[in-house]
């Protein structure tokens, strides 16, 4: 099979470029050859273009190919969903475009989310996006057969991240460098809202069971664990991994809100409502997916990487400004409510 991976260096994207090459996947990989955390595999070929940059650029990159599959991990935007159309249309036999989650429902109506979920999220502008791709998508496939398949990760991470849901995505070190301070961490609302948190390489078995698989052509799919904690519990795994136990305080998603705006999204339209995913329609099509890698397990190989080399361990300073001075004022109305 020949499969092209549009991004394919990123955080699961990487994750399923290796699985790919393990199963014998003819794999190509079209993106700028800059990444350094997930630099493109041995064995894939390498396409070296910006598919954000000039379009016509990439004419002669692709030309002479045609694929089995496509895989665009870096679309966002309705524009990038017209730049696929009309690169790939004929070209493949099916396209598969990552989608998000956080596109369902917010705030949830039923806290068990299947396919069926409505797509509905008023807080966060990428989620919207996200719509209106799948959307897009949808009606090329209908009016014209275009063979779209849609992915839904959830908050998925790998060995180079610790998705705390109040720490820095681009510093994921920050959060674990505060518990070993003993300074104090932020969790959204009382703690007990419910998450899932999906190993990378779990969520590839799922993924590469959809490539090439006729069925689920003009499908939408979610690939998540079945393991289901509260915030609280993420919180404390996250502190076992170190040996320590973290000073949490309960601070309101809506004051977090707030006090940095940008937080509305990934917690009011995402991380602060519970859910549970219900992964029968994944299971059905894959037989043999299943994910291995619990969070504790997961959160102490992510560690395990950023403390193999200082040079990772980044702090977000703004991130630690923002806490401090947030709890600062919080402590005003109500006293530190450590949990131990």
């Amino acid at each position: 099979m020949k499969v092209l991976f549009i991004g394919g260096t990123g955080l699961i994207s990487s994750a399923c470029s290796d699985l790919a090459l393990e199963r014998g996947i003819e794999l190509f990989i079209l993106n700028r050859g800059q990444s350094a955390k997930h630099p493109v595999p041995e064995g894939a070929h390498l396409l070296v273009g910006d598919v954000h940059g000039d379009e016509a650029a990439l004419a002669p990159l692709l030309a002479g190919h045609t694929f089995d599959v496509v895989v665009d991990w870096i679309a966002f935007y309705p524009e990038d969903i017209e730049r696929d159309l009309r690169l790939f249309s004929g070209r493949t036999g099916q396209f598969v475009f990552i989608s998000s989650a956080s596109a369902y429902q917010k705030p949830p109506r039923h806290y068990v989310i299947t396919e069926e979920t409505p797509l509905e999220n008023p807080f966060w502008e990428y989620s919207r996006n996200k719509i209106t791709c799948e959307e897009r998508l949808m009606q090329a496939y209908r009016e014209k057969a275009f063979p779209v398949t849609i992915v839904r990760p959830s908050l998925t991470y790998g060995p180079s991240q610790i998705p705390l849901c109040a720490g820095s995505w681009q510093h994921p070190y920050t959060l674990i460098d505060r518990m070993k301070q003993g300074r104090p961490v932020i969790v959204p609302g009382d703690g007990t809202s419910l998450w899932v948190m999906t190993w990378s390489g779990d969520f590839a078995k799922g993924f590469l069971g959809l490539l090439g698989n006729s069925k689920a052509i003009g499908e939408a799919y979610h690939i998540t664990s079945d393991e289901v904690l509260s915030w609280n519990q993420i919180y404390h795994a996250a502190g076992e991994a170190i040996g320590e136990v973290p000073k949490i305080v309960h601070v309101p998603s809506a004051l977090i809100a707030a006090w940095e705006p940008g937080k509305l999204g990934t917690l009011t339209g995402d991380k602060a409502n519970s859910l549970v995913f219900d992964n029968s329609k994944i299971k059905a099509l894959v037989p043999d997916f299943h994910c291995s890698v619990p969070w504790s397990e997961g959160v102490r190989r992510s560690v395990a990487w950023f403390e193999a080399d200082p040079v990772r361990q980044t702090i977000d300073e703004t991130l630690n400004i923002m806490i401090d001075e947030l709890l600062s004022k919080y402590r005003k109305a109500f006293p530190p409510n450590w949990s131990i």
